[in-house]
């Protein structure tokens, strides 16, 4: 590979990793974002949901069109759209302003990453391809990997804004290398129509599936929307089919998945991408809200599973040709149901251990990553390697937008579901205390109060509960009632000189000193032991689902099977 060859492939990557690295980047900064711009976070999320929508519906299109228009001056117009998109999102001074910005982001993004990939490759020969094509898929893993911990760093030290701004100067490297470097005039281009009803069906199939997946937990899997976006998926899914069978010019020749290994691959990114995305989604909410870390920390806590993805997805290309595709992926996806059986089965709250399951499940992702797009390029050239790559940059797209869907889905319900009981046994215990019925009635409002609170914490919802539970007034105003009642009981007692009444009163606040005491050492070992408790319930609900999805990812390494063995990739 000449030095002309290597900064196009430098470039190319430059512009995916843009592409991915937005899919993540802002999701650990959005506290930061919420004060910034003074929202709530149901319409912040919007600029969230607007990139992952976007970027999977126009991808397919906007990768036909390049093809038919020229690849090389639609990427160019394509960094310019997401630089364009980048600084009205770091200038934004509202949420509206916001999500526009990161719309025509996903715009320029649904260009750039498809038409990355297809350059870099088709700029090699089929001898470099294999090198092309690991850089430019380890790039795509990277990117979405370190996304987090990028977005911690830069949020922490330089503004959440320059989550955005960080973007222009690789854009602008990309560009002027891509500007020098592509032939932009005489480049070849495909002559064939643009399949205006398969690039609509296409649009509206990934639109619906998109916007149910993203909402489909605010607005419930069984309400109507959810249901009328599933029936829109499905017909046009059918009606995409017939249609793309029988066009001339189709926007995703079906004969692509004739070819196992491509299908084989397809299936590894979605579901490589569900297992992935599923760890680094939950587990900084897992370190913030139960261990009660900061976001930034957070962030540096899920590195070891980046770092991985880093070390090892060379070395997946490298191993290839000498153990073979199938037993390479069954290798990564082994390496994948381990970390999560380590996760199932040891105390998260203990980091040392969960470094264990990070570890095993990015070295699992890293060693599919790099070979996973090598195997789905095939032999393709031309109109069907382009197709081949704008469907897997789909496809992971779509892993993203499912792991979210389900394992959120899944967090939500039995977070709900432990407050629930931790309150239930909350107030089992204090109704089995010898604390005075009023005492038992203001505790059990004071937890109430706590657990009703949005949010969880390492300082859970009883941790306040037991601080300042009984007050200096009402101390005061028990010590004043025992006193009349004292008084009352003494004949004349209210002739009593002033001194004896002193001393009465001492000793009435001594003896109301003594069985607050006692209350409140009730309480606080009653605290305790809700807290402990709380915390398990809590710790639980966020490792459920990964104990949960074991059997189905034990279930996903099947996918191995449709690549080929050793004996058959070296005919190839």
């Amino acid at each position: 590979m000449n030095k002309k060859q290597k900064l196009l492939i430098f470039s190319m990557a430059t512009g995916i990793f843009l592409c991915m690295l937005d899919t993540t980047i802002m999701n650990i900064a959005l506290p930061s974002i919420q004060t910034g711009l003074n929202v709530d976070l149901e319409q912040l999320s919007w600029a969230l949901n607007i990139y992952t929508i976007v970027f999977a519906v126009f991808t397919i299109p906007f990768g036909r069109l390049a093809d038919i228009l020229g690849r090389n001056k639609v990427y160019l117009f394509g960094l310019v759209a997401f630089g364009g998109g980048s600084l009205i999102s770091g200038l934004a001074s509202n949420a509206m302003l916001l999500i526009a910005g990161r719309a025509v982001q996903s715009l320029g993004a649904a260009v750039v990453f498809p038409a990355s990939m297809t350059i870099g490759i088709s700029m090699v020969g089929m001898k470099q391809r294999k090198i092309a094509l690991s850089v430019l898929g380890i790039t795509q893993g990277l990117a979405a990997a370190f996304g987090p911990t990028l977005g911690g760093i830069v949020t922490q030290y330089l503004g959440w804004r320059y989550i955005f701004f960080c973007n222009l100067p690789l854009v602008l490297l990309a560009g002027i290398l891509s500007f020098c470097l592509l032939p932009l005039r005489k480049e070849r281009t495909l002559a064939a129509k643009i399949d205006f009803l398969g690039m609509l069906l296409s649009m509206s199939l990934l639109f619906s599936l998109t916007l149910a997946l993203v909402k489909g937990n605010d607005w419930g899997w069984q309400s109507g929307r959810v249901l009328l976006l599933g029936a829109v998926f499905i017909s046009s899914f059918i009606l995409f089919v017939i249609v793309e069978h029988f066009s001339k010019s189709p926007m995703i020749p079906l004969a692509l998945f004739r070819e196992r290994q491509f299908t084989g691959a397809a299936l590894a990114v979605i579901l490589t991408g569900v297992f992935l995305v599923a760890i680094m989604v939950i587990m900084p909410t897992f370190f913030t809200k139960i261990l009660g870390k900061s976001e930034l920390a957070a962030a540096f806590m899920i590195t070891p599973t980046s770092l991985m993805i880093f070390f090892l997805s060379p070395i997946g290309g490298q191993f290839l040709e000498k153990i073979g595709p199938r037993l390479m992926i069954a290798t990564g996806f082994c390496l994948m149901v381990c970390g999560y059986l380590v996760l199932s089965l040891i105390d998260p709250r203990q980091y040392t251990q969960i470094v264990i399951s990070l570890l095993l499940i990015g070295g699992g992702f890293g060693i599919i990553a790099g070979p996973v797009i090598f195997l789905g390029a095939a032999e393709f050239t031309g109109e069907m390697l382009s197709a081949s790559q704008s469907v897997l940059g789909l496809f992971r797209q779509v892993g993203t937008l499912l792991a979210v869907a389900i394992f959120v889905s899944a967090l939500t319900t039995n977070l709900k579901s432990a407050k629930t009981a931790a309150l239930t046994a909350a107030n089992a215990r204090i109704a089995a205390t010898s604390l005075p019925q009023k005492s038992k009635k203001t505790f059990k409002a004071r937890v109430q109060e706590e657990f009703a609170k949005e949010g969880t914490s390492k300082t859970t919802a009883t941790e306040q509960t037991s601080k300042n539970t009984i007050s200096k007034t009402t101390e005061q105003q028990l010590v004043a009632a025992a006193y009349q009642k004292t008084i009352q009981k003494i004949p004349n007692g209210s002739a009593l000189p002033q001194g004896k009444q002193a001393q009465i009163r001492a000793a009435v606040a001594l003896k109301v000193k003594q069985e607050l005491n006692r209350q409140q050492r009730i309480i606080n070992t009653t605290t305790t032991k809700i807290q402990a408790d709380t915390q398990n319930k809590l710790q639980n609900a966020f490792i459920k689902p990964f104990r949960q999805s074991l059997p189905w990812i034990v279930l996903a390494s099947f996918s191995s099977l449709l690549f080929d063995r050793k004996k058959k990739a070296k005919q190839a």
